[in-house]
């Protein structure tokens, strides 16, 4: 009877043994494969919440089958201490071993509110969007330049959130004062700046900050950036430029930066200063007395006088030999690239060609034929 007995207990044992598996294989399953999220979602995980209250606001939004098997997978995979603050992009079908690491791993928020501080070339602007989950696009909530007014509610609520992201977008051809100015009235930096950075040393890019970062630590970022880039360009450039140093590549840069907003042109542009630098000829480029009358701090806003053209300073390029002292302003990896990077042209002129590009020429008398049909195109807008 005990062997009976014995051999009954074993059996049952491992029929349990066996179930008890089979269960773990299917949680295991259940927790890697495939979830049932049809379409990716938002999840906002607040500051003090824990696994249990984001399994149950995942089973409410249908991206898990489980809150359980959720939550015993994150304890198993030691995982469940880690859960941090913020807003976590959840894909279509994301797995729930995808999604704990997701909200588990650290690091900025992936969906969610965006609050970028744009510093352009005649303005900044603070825009407040939000990303679609389903598109991946952003959705537009408000847009407001901080030099005209108060910011709209939406701006207030937003910074109150703690999981809002902040971006700091530097558009190419900015002044260094510029982008100090810009800084300085941006709440969300603290600090004060005592130098403005000399020009051309920071990077034209897309910058992630925290509220409570300080002003001078984004400039060292910027100008750590540019560094590299500019070291990097140099070093690969080919032979046979006119160009004597770094620092006079990043200047031709600067300048080509503002003639051109047309990115297939940057390496034309380039071109003609080559050619002109090669062939002794003044760069006469009018981004250059610009920067002499304003020395960056402002936007002149109108066409050059005659008298601005004969005025003397360090950058006319109407009258001074080769390349001004410095650089006119902050220009990025593209026009640091054609600087030495030029087409292969004979062009020595351009001129606006009334399209945003230009016209470009070989001799003189071709460039003022561009130059007439400039000015027709200039009275016709006017008269309009």
């Amino acid at each position: 009877m005990w062997r009976s007995l014995a051999s009954n207990m074993l059996s049952v044992l491992a029929v349990g043994m066996f179930l008890c598996a089979g269960l773990i294989l299917w949680g295991k399953s259940q927790y890697t494969d495939a979830g049932p999220l049809e379409s990716a979602i938002c999840l906002r995980v607040e500051r003090g919440s824990n696994m249990s209250k984001v399994s149950k606001k995942l089973e409410e939004q249908g991206a898990v089958t489980s809150g359980a098997i959720f939550r015993l997978g994150a304890d198993y995979s030691d995982k469940a201490s880690r859960l941090k603050a913020g807003s976590f992009l959840v894909v279509e079908g994301a797995s729930m071993e995808a999604i704990v690491d997701e909200i588990t791993r650290g690091g900025a928020s992936t969906c969610g509110t965006e609050i970028v501080y744009r510093i352009g070339v005649t303005r900044s602007q603070t825009l407040i969007r939000e990303l679609d989950p389903v598109t991946q696009k952003f959705v537009e909530l408000a847009s407001f330049n901080p030099a005209e007014g108060d910011a709209p509610e939406a701006y207030a609520e937003k910074r109150a959130e703690p999981d809002t992201r902040y971006r700091i977008a530097m558009a190419e051809g900015v002044t260094s004062w510029q982008v100090v100015q810009a800084l300085k009235a941006m709440d969300v930096l603290k600090g004060d700046v005592a130098d403005i950075p000399k020009e051309g040393l920071l990077a034209p890019d897309s910058y992630e900050v925290t509220p409570g970062t300080m002003r001078t630590a984004v400039l060292a970022e910027m100008q750590e950036k540019q560094e590299l880039l500019v070291n990097a360009i140099w070093e690969g450039r080919p032979d046979g430029l006119p160009l004597e140093s770094a620092e006079e590549m990043l200047v031709l840069a600067s300048i080509i930066e503002k003639e051109t907003g047309v990115p297939e042109e940057r390496r034309q542009v380039a071109s003609v200063f080559v050619n002109r630098l090669n062939q002794g000829m003044k760069l006469q480029t009018d981004p250059t007395v610009i920067y002499g009358i304003t020395k960056g701090r402002s936007i002149l806003g109108r066409g050059l006088r005659r008298s601005e053209l004969r005025r003397i300073t360090p950058w006319n390029t109407y009258l001074i030999n080769g390349l001004p002292p410095t650089p006119i302003a902050n220009p990025g990896k593209a026009s640091l690239e054609a600087a030495v990077n030029p087409d292969e042209t004979d062009f020595v002129f351009f001129v606006a060609d009334g399209t945003g590009g230009h016209a470009f020429a070989e001799t003189l008398q071709e460039h003022n034929r561009n130059v007439a049909k400039w000015r027709e195109i200039e009275a016709q807008r006017n008269n309009n």
